[in-house]
């Protein structure tokens, strides 16, 4: 065995971990007003970089999304946001457009700057999905910006044989 082959299987982990701690999401507003939980918040940011925060929401009320995220800038970051149910369009300076839906998935990144939106396309209903916001390496930061959505179909799926449902994002 040679010894990348012993390092690899030497590094491989073979019993679940421990919770080392418990974080209660917080609940907050952002962008025109839009509800929601932040998970990740800036007591774990150090410690989890790149992972810079994590948002949940979640609401039937349209008062609580209907607003939105009108233009706004970001820099130096990336966000990934799963719809889960819901309609949302995203339009930023680069000329990038697209509309995320029920199970699809949009990945931005903002690298060396871009003012964007996001703006639902629904009045009523359910909207729920997450945002994760990851930092960037310095040597990517002053990239240029990049933007792709992902529709649900369009995403690897897999059912375990005890029947969880998987998407690979």
């Amino acid at each position: 065995m040679n010894n990348t082959a012993a390092n690899s299987k030497k590094d491989t982990v073979t019993q679940s971990r421990q919770i080392e701690q418990l974080f209660a999401g917080v609940d907050t507003q952002d962008g025109a007003g839009v509800k929601l939980t932040r998970v990740l918040t800036q007591q774990l940011q150090q410690r989890l970089d790149p992972y810079l925060m994590l948002d949940n929401f979640k609401s039937d009320n349209p008062d609580d999304y209907v607003a939105g995220f009108p233009n706004h800038p970001h820099r130096g970051f990336e966000t990934i946001t799963y719809m889960i149910t819901g309609r949302m369009r995203h339009r930023d300076s680069a000329g990038n457009e697209g509309l995320l839906q029920n199970g699809g998935v949009q990945w931005m990144t903002a690298a060396s700057g871009v003012i964007h939106s996001e703006l639902p396309e629904q009045e009523d209903g359910a909207m729920e999905g997450f945002q994760l916001w990851l930092n960037l390496p310095a040597k990517d930061k002053m990239n240029d910006p990049w933007y792709k959505d992902f529709q649900s179909e369009d995403l690897p799926k897999y059912t375990t044989e005890d029947g969880v449902d998987v998407t690979v994002i």
